[in-house]
């Protein structure tokens, strides 16, 4: 199993393993906490920003899913973020971001993102040298704005070894089903994994006066998913109160005549009345 010889990467323990009946405890906690972090969200005027970024076929995707199915979609919305084409392709590298961004109340969830520029442009030579650098101080003002603006922003990278994503690319190529997934440039990109690991410390370093990065290993698929949405679920509810928000008294008293309900639930709902 190759690992990168120095850095954050090289680091991560890639024995890291999770029993299925253990992850299925864990994600349904984490999933309950979300659903109570975006409701707390919604009511108080918040906003959250989350980045997935990492290797290709690393779990990002499955990761997210698992995210996105403990949120009410109204509130909540999931950006895949390929090369830029037409009007953006001609245009800043951040300015496709700005309608993206969260309304006040909303959580936006990044599949990739503005780092496209440091990690996939600077090493497949799609952005000269110095327009790459440059972007280091462009990416920090943006997210120092994020965070001034009231923004809660969650930066997560997924890694996995040489070996794990050969194998996953196998399996989407078997599967009918996943073979959407993979390209040519999945494997174009393997020939390059040293230059790869190189951006992503460099990005690591140079991209955390905003937010910072957490990265964790995605070799064993069930743990990097609970690290991830743990490390969100912590971020996100830090010095937030998450009680669910007052009710109108007027519904309470129309509930209780209309629904059969216990006299303990009707007491402890008309202490939290408006």
């Amino acid at each position: 199993m190759k690992k990168p010889g120095k850095g954050r990467l090289a680091a991560l323990d890639l024995t890291q393993t999770l029993k299925r009946k253990d992850y299925e405890k864990k994600l349904h906690k984490l999933q309950r906490k979300l659903t109570a972090i975006q409701q707390a969200y919604l009511f108080q005027g918040r906003a959250a920003v989350v980045v997935f970024e990492g290797w290709d076929a690393a779990g990002k995707g499955g990761a997210i899913r698992r995210i996105a199915g403990a949120l009410d979609p109204r509130g909540c919305k999931v950006w895949p973020i390929g090369a830029p084409r037409d009007y953006f392709a001609e245009r800043h590298y951040l300015a496709r971001f700005w309608d993206k961004l969260p309304a006040k109340g909303a959580i936006a969830i990044f599949d990739r993102s503005w780092y496209g520029r440091v990690l996939v442009e600077r090493v497949e030579g799609y952005a000269p040298e110095a327009r790459w650098r440059e972007a280091y101080a462009e990416i920090n003002q943006f997210e120092a704005m994020l965070r001034a603006d009231g923004a809660r922003i969650v930066k997560i990278f997924f890694y996995i070894s040489q070996e794990e994503q050969l194998r996953r690319f196998e399996d989407r190529m078997r599967d009918p089903l996943k073979r959407w997934k993979l390209s040519y440039e999945d494997f174009r990109n393997r020939a390059k994994w040293g230059d790869y690991v190189a951006a992503a410390e460099e990005m690591f370093a140079r991209t955390e006066k905003a937010a910072p990065w957490t990265v964790l290993s995605s070799e064993d698929k069930l743990s990097g998913r609970i690290a991830a949405i743990t490390a969100i679920v912590e971020e996100l509810s830090r010095d937030v109160d998450l009680a669910p928000p007052p009710l109108d008294a007027a519904l309470i008293e129309t509930a209780r005549d209309h629904l059969d309900l216990a006299p303990a639930l009707v007491k402890s709902l008309a202490g939290r009345t408006e």
